[in-house]
């Protein structure tokens, strides 16, 4: 119980259990079986996306380029199925994976070897992917009837009435929680987030480590943009538009400092369950949709200071433990 008292997301869950008792009690059809799996299937994207981006994040950068890279995969993927209709579902999550891992392979070799702020990176690729995606599209878009009927049926199919969709965004939190947590490469990357230059003079490889965090979130985007092609069938260049904002709003209100070093991808799956909620919720509320950004603002805002206090408080308490043992 004191583990659990001290958990960071413990804050958003009780947050997100207040807002669905709420919401259920105002409009009892908020929980029916309908709603509760397309809130799921809306969930699990913005998950997959907040996993990679965390990755990230814990080292003391950011990937503002998410949602151009979502969009760029889901077209070559809808491309690819276009153009050769047989390929199996497989394949084509692989393709979408790959092309989102070269795009982010080329963020971190540009923040590696550029020695430039991976804001300023990101924020530049961002648009060149997105003026990619749009050159390649030509003001065309790939339409649900032009893609195999299996893979569409893909982005809504269940095992055990729980979507497909749910259960890959599922697998990907429980791979990098577990790899973050038990491997060596997974804390060295929280070993940079909590001091780089401390992490340089024990030996971590922080170029490689950094190449790879770039990677694992370009990749995780690419399956993203897989599954938004499932998911909703019609695909253009403007796909994953603004995504890159409620990616980062997901993990920072999940309890993923934003100067690196702490924070799960736990936290940051939850968070992005509690952004997907407050959007279904709102019209459920009868309260206008313009609200949802000032309400994520207020989240993010209370979770930064939240943040900031509790580094406080732990850097009084190891000033008091270091005075008291010295």
């Amino acid at each position: 119980m004191a583990v659990l008292l001290r958990a960071r997301e413990l804050g958003i869950v009780l947050a997100l259990g207040a807002l669905v008792a709420v919401t259920a009690a105002i409009n009892p059809r908020f929980l029916s079986a309908q709603s509760v799996r397309d809130l799921a299937l809306g969930a699990a994207i913005l998950v997959v996306l907040a996993v990679g981006q965390t990755v990230v994040v814990i080292t003391r950068n950011i990937d503002l380029s998410v949602g151009s890279v979502l969009g760029l995969s889901a077209f070559a993927t809808g491309s690819l199925l276009q153009a050769a209709p047989g390929t199996p579902v497989v394949v084509a999550l692989l393709v979408g994976t790959l092309v989102g891992g070269l795009c982010g392979l080329v963020n971190g070799a540009l923040v590696r070897f550029g020695n430039v702020p991976a804001l300023v990176v990101t924020l530049g690729t961002l648009y060149v992917y997105r003026g990619v995606c749009f050159f390649w599209a030509g003001g065309q878009q790939i339409n649900a009837d032009e893609l195999p009927p299996a893979f569409l049926a893909f982005g809504t199919a269940t095992v055990l009435g729980v979507p497909w969709l749910l259960l890959i965004a599922l697998a990907v939190v429980l791979v990098a929680g577990y790899a973050l947590r038990n491997y060596r490469s997974g804390r060295e990357l929280y070993a940079m987030g909590s001091h780089p230059q401390a992490a340089v003079l024990a030996g971590v490889p922080v170029g490689r480590r950094l190449l790879a965090a770039f990677a694992v979130s370009g990749a995780l985007a690419g399956l993203a943009g897989v599954l938004f092609a499932a998911r909703f069938g019609t695909v253009d260049a403007a796909s994953g538009t603004g995504d890159e904002l409620d990616v980062v709003a997901a993990v920072v209100v999940g309890g993923v400092a934003v100067f690196g070093g702490s924070g799960t991808v736990y936290g940051a799956a939850i968070g992005a369950l509690l952004l997907t909620t407050i959007g279904s919720a709102l019209p459920v509320l009868a309260i206008d949709q313009f609200w949802q950004g000032a309400i994520v603002g207020a989240l993010i805002l209370a979770a930064i200071g939240t943040d900031r206090a509790v580094a406080a408080r732990v850097a009084a308490r190891l000033r008091r433990r270091e005075a008291h043992h010295g």
